[in-house]
């Protein structure tokens, strides 16, 4: 099957579910040979089997991020079976889901010194190991595209510190990687998916719904599926111009509406970052969202500015 991205060398970590097996799902279904990371072989194998039933062709590597010698590994088989071809590399890999909702309202000090550990060790000291193998690929070739997974709670308090700490690291990742990367034909990005619907977070709804729907703004229902950070990826990897957006942070309802698209279920992409989006997050003030039209964006330099670090 022929696609958009035919001939195409991707790596997406951690992609036996959720948003890294949406993208690896979209990837394939672009025509791409997609390898695809994860700890464990048979959820992997399963993920991979999905993948390729769309197209393309999907490798399963078992890999832990947070192993240097399993990501040289990673990208080794890549250069040897690919004669050193790589085009786009996905840093999605994130160990911490479990440990986040464990510890849902619980401040630091009472929470184990360890989840520093569990939500930031594949999740960001892996994507700059991932991104150091694959710039080593990428830079000779004079082209690639590094994607790095993050969220808005890189710009303001969601969850814990950890996260918040992990997710501003990774949008800082993207920014001085592309700063060094300038001249080289690779582009870094960082991506910011809104609020998805992944296979764990259904899970978890069902036991802990109360305290994680208000963790998440009450907005689980109309979240986004896997497969829509599939869609931004594909758009990115296939737009000429990509060289443009390197180092910048791109919300996914940013990229939905730039490339015109729509999640896979029809959906259109809700604007997270709208101004009734975002009062409606604010205490005291949520009550203003009614009264705001739903397509006005937030400035992003109003968004900057409230994060109060000046």
């Amino acid at each position: 099957m022929s696609g958009p991205l035919q001939g195409h060398v991707c790596v997406v970590t951690g992609a036996s579910r959720g948003v890294g097996r949406g993208i690896a799902l979209q990837l394939c279904q672009a025509g791409a040979n997609v390898y695809i990371t994860g700890r464990n072989r048979d959820t992997l194998r399963d993920a991979a089997k999905e993948a390729q039933a769309r197209g393309g062709r999907c490798v399963p590597v078992v890999c832990d991020s947070s192993q240097e010698d399993q990501v040289r590994s990673l990208f080794d088989q890549v250069e040897r079976e690919q004669q050193g071809r790589l085009d786009l590399l996905v840093n999605n890999a994130y160990a911490g889901v479990q440990t986040i909702i464990s510890h849902l309202k619980k401040p630091f000090w009472e929470c184990p010194a360890s989840m520093w550990d569990d939500i930031n060790d594949a999740g960001l000291r892996g994507h700059y190991l991932c991104s150091v193998y694959g710039a080593r690929l990428m830079v000779p070739a004079g082209r690639g595209l590094i994607v790095v997974i993050s969220s808005p709670g890189g710009l303001r308090y969601l969850f814990n510190v950890p996260y918040g700490v992990g997710k501003a690291a990774c949008d800082r990742l993207a920014a001085d990687c592309a700063q060094e990367l300038r001249g080289t034909g690779v582009s870094y990005v960082s991506l910011w998916p809104g609020l998805v619907q992944t296979e764990l977070l259904k899970e978890q709804m069902n036991r802990v719904a109360t305290t994680l729907n208000h963790q998440l703004g009450g907005h689980f229902g109309s979240g986004e599926t896997p497969e829509m950070s599939g869609r931004c990826v594909v758009a990115l990897a296939t737009d000429p111009q990509i060289g443009t957006l390197s180092g910048r942070v791109l919300p996914s309802c940013d990229l939905a509406r730039r490339y015109g698209l729509r999640d896979v279920d029809g959906r259109p992409v809700t604007n997270y970052l709208s101004i009734s989006s975002v009062l409606s997050q604010v205490p005291g003030l949520a009550w203003l969202a009614r009264y705001v039209p739903s397509f006005l964006p937030m400035p992003k330099w109003i968004l900057t500015l409230a994060t109060g670090k000046f």
